[in-house]
């Protein structure tokens, strides 16, 4: 299944190239605006200093059908509340389902930018290919999170006060009794304003090595965005809270000795001038973060290595950081392992500060965008 994934992935950026990811165009939404919809400044409807990381419900959402061939029809924004689901729909009875996540932001100017979102689409059709299921193109992806976007913009913070995290899933929602594709897909986009992703801000992680317990195997789903990921991680997670921690560093399942990743983020270590990441392999998820600070720690003249990284070397590591779309770049005060715990000296000086700051200034516009990661919305 890994090298099938490699060569559609090889395809559909192919496919993007050719189109160009700034040319992307979302339908007008004049036909379709909320009857509670105004032209409302940010600031009128939220107190955006204290919005945290939890659901607000905004005003639309993006929905569109799987036709009997596998396309999907153009879809449209409906009002946000909830969906109909048969009883026996295969998302509901063997969890046929994907998620994505990308965020919208505001800049000091008031223009209005989406994060790759072209990427989020490839990485839906590669999961959608595991999981059996029909896909959006990537231009209807992208049409969809940039109407989305568009039709909630007085819920997109203020610039420097947070981002409108839009998430995007793609479900089995056809009724089915035996194990097998659903007959029909649906395609929605919702979107909701984010602050801080961790309750304490920006203090640094805590995490723990679990080592019973494991995110994914070899030949499973670990390596696309299934939503059947994230239940399991659960009890770890809720063990590793309740001893005080921020979250769960999972081993491999094989050999119980490589770390893989955090329960929703990547992971990466520091020693000298060399940044190191377990080499996404089939259980790891390769997150869009990932990517973009693996390009932008090589702009930065850092050696980056995807290998095999044993969890002894946590104890020699120089720095230890977390990246993922909602948690953006976060520094790791400690890991424990083994019951002995690691700490890690954190500074503005850091490798991930200089790695944060600059994608942060890349999604909000203060440099210039060389590769075309940022999409404008008007």
């Amino acid at each position: 299944m890994l090298p099938r994934a490699i060569c559609f992935h090889r395809a559909l950026l192919s496919s993007l190239q050719k189109v160009g990811p700034r040319y992307f165009t979302a339908p007008a939404v004049s036909s379709a605006q909320p009857s509670t919809y105004g032209d409302y400044e940010p600031t009128d409807i939220f107190d955006w200093d204290n919005l945290g990381f939890k659901l607000i419900q905004t005003d639309y959402m993006f929905m569109a059908r799987s036709s009997g061939n596998g396309n999907f029809e153009k879809g449209k924004l409906n009002t946000y509340g909830n969906i109909e689901l048969s009883p026996s729909a295969g998302v509901l009875n063997y969890g046929q389902g994907l998620i994505e996540g990308t965020k919208a932001y505001r800049v000091d100017d008031g223009r209005i930018f989406i994060f790759r979102p072209q990427e989020n689409a490839i990485r839906m059709a590669i999961g959608a290919e595991r999981m059996c299921m029909p896909s959006p193109s990537i231009q209807q992806f992208v049409d969809a999170v940039k109407l989305t976007a568009l039709a909630n913009k007085r819920w997109i913070p203020p610039a420097g006060k947070g981002s409108l995290y839009i998430r995007p899933l793609l479900i089995g929602n056809g009724p089915i009794l035996g194990v097998g594709p659903a007959p029909e897909s649906t395609f929605l986009v919702y979107a909701c304003p984010v602050g801080n992703y961790l309750r304490n801000g920006t203090q640094p992680l805590t995490l723990y090595v679990e080592e019973e317990l494991h995110r994914a195997t070899q030949g499973g789903a670990g390596g696309v965005k299934a939503i059947t990921n994230y239940a399991p991680v659960m009890q770890a997670i809720k063990k590793a809270k309740e001893r005080g921690y921020s979250d769960v560093l999972y081993l491999d399942s094989v050999h119980n000795k490589y770390i893989e990743e955090a329960s929703a983020a990547n992971i990466f270590l520091v020693k000298g001038k060399i940044i190191s990441t377990p080499v996404a392999s089939g259980t790891i998820l390769e997150g869009i973060t990932r990517k973009s600070i693996i390009d932008i720690a090589h702009d930065l003249g850092y050696q980056v290595e995807e290998r095999l990284v044993e969890a002894e070397e946590l104890i020699n590591a120089d720095e230890v950081f977390c990246t993922g779309t909602a948690l953006g770049v976060a520094p790791i005060g400690s890991i424990t392992y083994k019951n002995k715990r690691i700490d890690y000296k954190v500074s503005s000086e850091s490798i991930s500060e200089q790695l944060n700051s600059r994608l942060a200034a890349i999604q909000k516009g203060i440099i210039e965008d060389k590769r075309d990661w940022i999409i404008e919305i008007k």
